[in-house]
């Protein structure tokens, strides 16, 4: 009977000391003041977008985020994994962009927030200027529609075209211009991230390019642009999400973070111009 006795009664200590040990651990978590993290995943284009996420990741752990970042090489992809729930944001498209997809495929995305302008840039191998270009010169673009607008009103600001009186520039394509004085030839059939291997292989006579993908392939916009957008360009970078989640702590954190001085700073001492930061839109 002691021996019963004694054994019930080590069996009760051992886990009143195992219980103790428990209560022990949780007190030692709640004295360390160690904060709960969010983790956040965000798509992005490789640069800049990836690169001024990496910036902003230690100021992201300090509010308590911890941030994933899953990069893309088209502007395809990170909508569709953004739509599918393999992406709490993303960050690679302006508002046009993002408009003409929700038109196309119906996504329920918003603009949490713009955080840079990418002015884009026209390159050529064969000639130093705009001015430079041959009648019947041909005019290379991605087969983007939505950036078709943006491209040809720099050739229109640079004199090149005009473009139909009431067009919505934003919207416009190769079939709204009124006025071709070199009589360009358009071609419109390149993905945007292989604009920069047509340039390097010296197609066409200029090759309008993306910044982000300039950027990436080595190319430097302030120097080797024979003409560049100017930062008043409404084609603002922005932080895409679904509906709903612009008003989580975790994307309000991300979008503040990204407008701080310290990441705005970043980007103008980074890419020199080629990339310029805002704190609205």
């Amino acid at each position: 009977m002691k021996k019963i006795l004694l054994t019930v009664f080590t069996l009760v200590a051992i886990l009143a000391l195992a219980a103790c040990g428990g209560d022990k651990k949780e007190t030692s978590d709640k004295e360390t003041g160690k904060k709960e993290t969010t983790k956040l995943v965000v798509g992005a284009s490789n640069v800049p977008h990836a690169e001024i996420l990496e910036e902003a990741k230690p100021l992201l752990e300090k509010e308590g985020i911890e941030l994933e970042i899953v990069t893309f090489q088209d502007y395809i992809l990170p909508n569709k994994a953004l739509e599918n729930k393999e992406l709490d944001a993303n960050y690679f498209q302006h508002v046009p962009y993002l408009e003409s997809q929700i038109k196309d495929f119906g996504y329920k995305f918003v603009n949490a927030g713009g955080i840079h302008i990418e002015p884009i840039g026209v390159y050529s191998k064969k000639h130093k200027s705009l001015d430079d270009l041959p009648k019947g010169a041909t005019v290379i673009m991605s087969n983007s529609v939505a950036d078709h607008g943006r491209m040809l009103s720099l050739l229109q600001a640079e004199g090149l075209i005009k473009l139909k009186d009431g067009v919505d520039q934003t919207k416009a394509t190769v079939a709204d211009i009124a006025e071709n004085k070199k009589e360009l030839k358009f071609k419109t059939d390149i993905e945007a991230g292989l604009l920069p291997k047509a340039y390097q292989n010296n197609e066409g006579d200029a090759v309008l390019i993306n910044t982000n993908y300039a950027i990436d392939a080595g190319l430097n916009p302030m120097e080797d642009a024979i003409a560049l957008e100017g930062s008043e360009s409404p084609y603002v970078n922005i932080i895409t999400v679904r509906e709903g989640d612009e008003k989580k702590d975790s994307i309000d954190k991300l979008v503040k973070v990204l407008h701080s001085d310290e990441i705005q700073d970043f980007i103008k001492s980074e890419y020199k111009g080629a990339v310029v930061p805002v704190s609205g839109h």
